[in-house]
């Protein structure tokens, strides 16, 4: 017999926890599927996502790679360029994400990108 206690119920699992703690915050999802296609500059990468703010953008940068999925590399050049690209560990997410992608389409209504119209 399955248990059903207030406590049971209220257990979630951690690793779950983990993940939308830093996938659920906004622009994160997006950033990674920008960076799964190849390494990109930070203003490529600020063109790609319309409406995310440069403060954002380098805020979810800073964010996943303290998470390990991201590297920050400069190219001295000239002119100085700094590019993004995802970890092992980052581009392990590959087929999680094209799974959400999928189910989202065959069960969320579409919206305008950024927008939630």
């Amino acid at each position: 017999m399955a248990d059903h206690s207030e406590q049971t119920c209220r257990r979630v699992d951690g690793g779950i926890s983990r993940v939308f703690e830093l996938f659920g915050k906004r622009w994160t999802g997006p950033i990674v599927s920008v960076l799964l296609q190849r390494p990109v500059h930070f203003a490529e990468l600020r063109r790609a996502i319309p409406g995310i703010s440069e403060r954002m953008l380098s805020d979810r940068l800073t964010e996943l790679g303290a998470a390990g999925l991201v590297i920050r590399e400069v190219d001295e050049g000239p002119p100085l360029r700094v590019a993004y690209r995802l970890t092992e560990a980052g581009a392990a997410m590959e087929p999680a994400l094209k799974e959400l992608g999928q189910w989202a389409d065959t069960y969320l209504a579409e919206s305008e990108p950024g927008t939630g119209c």
